[in-house]
């Protein structure tokens, strides 16, 4: 019987999930270090700010990360806003719920900056937006 690999053997090739955490939509993004690249990959509902947990476990024992990055919004001059608060709360709740290390990566505009490329409106928006909240922390952290 082939040995599985676990996240602990090689840490060049860690995978991650990325969040762009919303109220509403939770965006979920996946990548790895190795390549320090990510990929959009689904929206996980939430009701009244409540993730839907039962989702968020079934994409964390289908890709079993080595931990998770969310995204934090402040406003332009660095202060916290709502969100960022929310999003907190979000990052110690995954930490008390898995045990995984939870990475925060600071983020402005990143839901604005698809939504321009892509258009409002789109569907598409919340993935694509952790990737690049993901994408971004990868490549801050290559190499460290």
């Amino acid at each position: 019987m082939a040995k599985q690999l676990r996240q602990t053997d090689d840490p060049r090739t860690l995978t991650l999930l990325g969040f762009d955490y919303g109220r509403k939509r939770i965006g979920v993004a996946v990548g790895q270090t190795l390549t320090a690249t990510a990929t959009a990959l689904t929206t996980v509902r939430a009701r009244d700010g409540k993730p839907d947990w039962s989702a968020i476990s079934t994409l964390l024992a289908q890709w079993r990360p080595g931990a998770l990055v969310v995204g934090i919004p402040y406003h332009m001059d660095g202060s916290e806003q709502d969100m960022s608060r929310a999003a907190q709360r979000f990052c110690r709740q995954l930490e008390g719920r898995y045990g995984l290390p939870v990475h925060r990566a600071e983020e402005r505009l990143s839901s604005y900056t698809v939504e321009a490329a892509l258009g409002a409106g789109t569907q598409e928006v919340d993935p694509l937006a952790a990737q690049v909240i993901l994408q971004d922390w990868l490549q801050q952290h290559a190499q460290q």
